[in-house]
């Protein structure tokens, strides 16, 4: 395993990490939740990410389980705040008394005594800035959180919440956490060049377009009864990726993975690591054997000829606009 520092800050994570969306606390159960966090641990990967909203809690309480074996300083842990986590009007968002309170409760239900990285999981709009920054900024000095970042927040965002805590002398925001693979490519725009301007690192998740970019479905055939897409759970992202054009630029990328005696899996994770702004990729796992697969992405070096010939395949669908 490799390791990268996020952004400017000092805190180094694993060139791939272990998320938990739609899968721990729901899809896949306890025993393979913990046999699969623990393998990530055994090949290197020290970055495990999670959120609140994700099952309701359920998802850092089992990361929290797996983990409570292990030395606290070997392992960076994110979690994020925003989503409902309740009916009441204050049971979402980013106002002071949302980010206190879920920082509390994520705390025990990790079983934590302090969050690496807490992460504003959306924007929200109708909250000031500064009292987001704040609260955040107030955490980090109780020491219950030891570093903030945000998740989706756009480049005019990011810049705005930067500029403000430079002027309130807060600790700085390391970390934007987006969506990014082969297929959704929107940071590219101007996420990454403001972000690495103003010191933040990218923490990219669905790196492989929730497993479209394993080349398990096939353009003109039925989706596999056992997969990811076929459950409804699951399926509400992975849908907008189930496109004829698109399953065909797979199959054409999967061409190129073989030529480079790698998996398409492999093939997507090393085209993200070569970009100096990603930090970490974040990874799902329901079985362990994905994870052995997963982590020789980050030994894998990509010519500028392969570079190329990805890029003119991915120019067929450079339109590409997912519908979330």
């Amino acid at each position: 395993m490799k390791y990268r520092n996020i952004g400017k800050s000092g805190l180094k994570v694993s060139e791939l990490g272990l998320g938990s969306w739609l899968t721990y606390g729901n899809s896949v159960n306890n025993q393979t939740a913990d046999s699969c966090i623990k393998k990530a641990f055994e090949l290197g990967i020290n970055f495990f990410d999670t959120a609140n909203a994700y099952e309701t809690g359920k998802a850092e309480e089992v990361l929290g389980e797996s983990l409570k074996d292990y030395r606290r300083s070997s392992y960076v842990v994110a979690t994020k705040v925003f989503f409902p986590m309740g009916t009441g009007p204050n049971d979402r968002g980013l106002s002071r008394k949302h980010i206190i309170e879920q920082c509390d409760a994520s705390l025990k239900r990790l079983g934590l005594d302090y969050i690496d990285l807490y992460q504003c999981h959306r924007f929200d709009e109708e909250v000031p800035v500064e009292e987001t920054l704040l609260a955040m900024d107030d955490l980090v000095k109780q020491g219950k959180v030891l570093y903030t970042g945000v998740s989706e927040w756009s480049a005019a965002q990011i810049e705005k919440a930067v500029g403000i805590g430079k002027e309130l002398r807060l600790h700085p925001l390391i970390s934007n956490q987006p969506i990014y693979n082969m297929i959704e490519r929107y940071i590219e725009d101007e996420v990454l060049s403001t972000s690495e301007q103003l010191g933040l690192g990218q923490l990219v998740f669905s790196p492989l377009a929730q497993g479209v970019l394993t080349g398990k479905y096939k353009p003109g055939t039925t989706i596999p009864d056992n997969s990811r897409a076929a459950n409804d759970s699951t399926n509400m992202v992975i849908n907008s990726y189930m496109r004829e054009d698109v399953l065909q630029t797979v199959q054409k990328l999967d061409t190129v993975a073989k030529k480079n005696d790698l998996t398409l899996t492999q093939l997507s994770l090393a085209w993200i690591l070569r970009q100096p702004g990603v930090s970490s990729a974040i990874i799902g796992a329901s079985r362990t054997e994905q994870i052995e697969e997963n982590v020789k992405a980050v030994d894998a070096e990509l010519t500028i000829d392969t570079l190329e010939e990805i890029e003119t395949i991915l120019d067929t669908i450079k339109n590409f606009h997912p519908a979330r």
